[in-house]
């Protein structure tokens, strides 16, 4: 790990209110300085890349990840695919993030036991290229709930869910992920109802929080949303149907909780998918139109309330490909009314915070772990840039190059 001096750059931290002219020093996989107002910072020892007025960025956040997910049309043929197969998708998928410029990553459901662990495992051993990454079991969900078969784990009652989260614990996930309402795509078990009960959340709740593991739940139903709220649970994923009642409790807790919608998951279920042989039409027959349009609305209320949002789109079917995440960005931006200062913070920031370190990751501060991106482009007025990999000039993580500028001739 060698020193680095970006001089040259427009820094853009999370925290601020955009792009400030400076430059910013990496030694021992930290920030170790930051200087703006034309100061300039020591040279010795340094590699110093000039970024020629470059944005310079901390590494982005996607807070609902299946590295298990393949692309592919039918979550239905992960069930049968090879355990040895499986973990080379896995493995692809963390390759396709951080080459996305995501550095921080939030499992939230692997189609086998333990691939998302092995995964998190080789990354933090540097075995293969990927984001810091909370890995997860499989899907914890009620017979009657269960979205995707082959690929969930079942149970019923409180003293199943107890031992269930208790032996995925001990495989050493950091999430569990519930199944509390549907997925009207299945045609089977819908988004406006909910599945599981108070007392089986609980007990996930409580076996998971015993040994500082983070609960995150696939809650689109009013009902669930407020489920979660009333069980401690950590990570709402969707939300889609919240009311006056739900938007109150998220504000009461808008300090322990966060959201990740997944938005781009209805967007492109609703215009995109049809070419993948499901059509707007029957998207709308089940109502992913009018989820879209409640989802839109409620979100919208909670952000002006100071809750906590985060995106993470559901990537990984055909629709919606690994490599694809950062259109969730735009979708806050065009959908949600957020500003692109708010999106990015929402995309940094809020990152370190869900991963439990604040005072560690997704900000450009003196301290921070040196995992940053240099953007061609002004991400703060065109939030767009950041879905084209080619102006992603240069990814480091922990101060070390995973995407060298030199490639770029710097």
């Amino acid at each position: 790990m060698s020193n680095t001096l970006f001089t040259n750059v427009n820094i853009l931290d999370g925290n601020a209110e955009g792009r400030i002219a400076g430059e910013v020093s990496v030694a021992d996989g930290r920030i170790a300085e930051v200087a703006t107002d034309g100061a300039a910072l020591a040279r010795k020892d340094h590699r110093v890349i000039d970024g020629g007025g470059m944005t310079l960025m901390s590494g982005l956040c996607d807070a609902h990840t299946h590295f298990t997910w393949n692309s592919g049309g039918s979550l239905d043929a992960l069930a049968g695919m090879p355990v040895e197969d499986h973990t080379i998708v896995a493995v692809e998928s963390a390759r396709i993030l951080i080459d996305s410029g995501y550095t921080m990553c939030v499992g939230a459901a692997s189609a086998k036991e333990r691939i998302d662990i092995a995964a998190r495992d080789g990354i933090n051993a540097g075995m293969i290229p990927g984001p810091r990454y909370l890995a997860c079991g499989q899907e914890l969900a009620t017979p009657a709930g269960v979205l995707v078969y082959g690929i969930t784990r079942e149970v019923s009652g409180a003293e199943e869910m107890t031992r269930a989260v208790r032996e995925m614990c001990g495989q050493g996930v950091d999430t569990i992920k519930l199944i509390l309402s549907g997925e009207s795509i299945t045609e089977r078990v819908w988004a406006k109802d909910t599945y599981m009960t108070d007392e089986e959340v609980r007990a996930a709740v409580v076996e998971a929080h015993r040994v500082g593991k983070k609960v995150l739940a696939h809650a689109r139903s009013t009902d669930s949303i407020k489920q979660c709220l009333r069980q401690g649970v950590d990570v709402i994923y969707h939300a889609s149907y919240i009311d006056e009642e739900a938007a109150d409790m998220m504000e009461e807790r808008r300090d322990e909780i966060f959201v990740a919608p997944g938005l781009h998951w209805l967007y492109a279920t609703l215009y995109e998918a049809a070419d993948f042989g499901y059509p707007q039409e029957a998207a709308e027959a089940v109502g992913y139109k009018d989820e879209l349009e409640h989802s839109i609305i409620g979100l919208k209320e909670i952000h002006s309330r100071g809750v906590r949002v985060l995106p993470g789109g559901d990537y990984g079917f055909a629709w919606t490909p690994h490599g694809t995440n950062a259109r969730d960005l735009q979708h806050f931006v065009e959908l949600l009314d957020f500003t692109p200062m708010e999106t990015i913070r929402a995309a940094t920031v809020l990152g370190g915070q869900i991963f439990g370190r604040p005072d560690d990751l997704g900000r450009v501060a003196p301290g921070y772990l040196a995992d940053l991106l240099l953007v061609n482009g002004d991400p703060s007025a065109d939030i767009a840039v950041l879905q084209d990999h080619d102006k992603l000039v240069g990814i480091m993580k922990d101060g070390s190059w995973h995407k060298d500028p030199a490639a770029a001739g710097m």
